[in-house]
């Protein structure tokens, strides 16, 4: 048995120093030979600061700040990868960071016979320090004896450096190392289609906790246990609290793993088979964006399961803006994957996500058919046996009485949220029919929902306000008088 595991760059950090000035005199080689000055970065000035010892700016997880003479050329250089180019560049490939895991994860024996791994790893006109001690991250932190291959799926990349450089360099490594080449741009999901895919219960996918690097000073900061995997009326994943049922149903150790209704989808792994017969990818998405979603509820709908290991630690970039466009524009991209996944899995419960967006609707998404035969042919449960099941602390209430608007009819205007957080007032404005913030439910509870905030009226006086939907009535309460 093996598994695949995929995920984005960027991780962690490592690099065995007897690697470092070679790969210092390769990348000052390429990138002297670059059209494009920028890539250069601080490269002349590695040399001299990176050090040995766990005093290198960087280590041990610490944040790196740029000199205020530094700041301008920062700024310039932050704008090719949308993350600290040079901060990254300072900092040593085989970076010490603090063991973030709980305690009894340290103490935790694993079976000898574990299925032979390969890591995925798909990049796009990424930069050679982050995409490097990616790789040598993975190589230097997991047991070689598992460890089968790296795969480095290369999305059209248009830099020199990831071409010839990056062939050669890898040839040297003591893990075998394959690059497959996009011919063009096709996005993670086509591009992880593309690699050679590698297998616990072959049915269950499980991911890490998702640890975040800082985009602005590579701050390595841990990830929390208590949180998993969800989302809002508009398909956005979001991380909410772990609920305490599930705290029951692992009587309270912590480093047992959380189902998790649904995934990030950058750090997943998976078996090779299953991953086959349940359908590997929608191929009929673009670029990313909601495969993370789909193939959570074709997981969870078609008999397997989906975990987070909670001593399972991976680092990542997230990044405030993306370095790369999007074919058609992002949100074009966005809502036709989104609109494919809920024609296929949501059943009536995509009526919440076109009223809510409702320009969804007019987005071409191509033909879904052979995605709903795939449904049929696994015999998968409805979405609203997911809802009650996997996800019954959804934001979507599985009852309700209505949907849409709550609006003046003599003065046409409409009750909206306003964009507005948790304690604060909700508000009226314009009616404009364009969903989004003016989208409530009145829900078989008597709640007026927006998302997964409660109209709430602790004084008599009011102000009505938006609280968290605690579902004991009370102030959360409404009555409907239809005449």
């Amino acid at each position: 048995m093996r598994r695949f595991v995929y995920c984005k760059v960027v991780l962690a950090t490592s690099l065995m120093w007897v690697l470092v000035d070679v790969f210092l005199l390769l990348y000052f080689s390429e990138c002297n030979k670059c059209d494009d000055k920028k890539e250069r970065s601080l490269l002349p000035a590695l040399r001299a600061v990176i050090s040995r010892n766990q005093e290198g700016p960087g280590e041990m997880g610490k944040a790196v700040l740029i000199p205020k003479d530094d700041q301008e050329k920062m700024k310039e250089l932050f704008k090719i990868n949308q993350f600290n180019l040079m901060a990254s560049d300072l900092i040593a490939l085989n970076r010490s960071l603090p063991d973030v895991r709980l305690d009894g994860c340290k103490t935790k024996v694993y079976p000898d016979e574990l299925p032979n791994t390969s890591v995925v790893i798909v990049f796009h006109n990424e930069a050679w320090s982050t995409l490097l001690r990616t790789v040598y991250s993975v190589i230097n932190r997991s047991p070689h004896r598992l460890l089968s291959e790296i795969i480095l799926v290369d999305d059209a990349s248009e830099r020199e450096f990831l071409k010839a450089s990056l062939e050669n360099y890898v040839k040297n490594l003591e893990v075998s190392i394959k690059i497959i080449r996009m011919e063009q741009r096709s996005g993670l999901i086509r591009a992880r289609l593309r690699s050679q895919l590698f297998s616990s219960h072959r049915k269950t996918v499980v991911c890490p906790i998702i640890d975040v690097i800082s985009d602005d000073t590579f701050e390595y900061m841990a990830g929390s246990d208590m949180t998993y995997g969800g989302f809002n009326w508009k398909l956005n994943f979001r991380w909410y609290p772990v609920p305490q049922r599930e705290m029951d149903r692992r009587k309270g150790d912590r480093t047992l793993p959380v189902r998790t209704p649904t995934m990030a989808g950058g750090l997943f792994s998976i078996d090779r088979n299953y991953f086959e017969e349940i359908g590997t990818y929608d191929a009929g998405m673009d670029i990313w964006g909601g495969e993370n979603l789909e193939m959570s509820f074709r997981i969870w709908q078609c008999g397997g399961s989906l975990e987070i290991v909670t001593c399972s630690h991976v680092g990542h970039v997230f990044r405030k803006a993306t370095p790369y466009t999007f074919p058609g524009g992002t949100g074009h991209v966005i809502n036709k994957n989104n609109r494919r996944l809920a024609e296929v899995w949501m059943d009536e419960f995509k009526d919440f996500f076109y009223i809510i967006s409702p320009g969804v609707v007019k987005v071409d998404y191509g033909d879904v058919s052979i995605r709903k035969a795939l449904r049929e042919n696994l015999k998968c449960k409805p979405f609203s046996w997911y809802l009650e099941n996997i996800y019954p602390d959804s934001q979507i209430p599985r009852r309700y009485y209505s949907l849409g608007e709550i609006r003046n009819v003599e003065t046409n205007q409409c009750l909206d949220n306003m964009g507005r957080k948790e304690n604060e007032k909700v508000g009226i404005f314009n009616c404009h029919g364009m969903g989004g913030n003016q989208v409530f439910s009145y829900t078989a509870d008597k709640e007026i929902r927006t998302d997964d905030l409660c109209l709430d009226v602790s004084r008599l006086n009011g102000p009505v306000i938006m609280l968290k939907c605690h579902h004991m009535r009370g102030n959360q309460l409404w009555e409907y008088d239809a005449e």
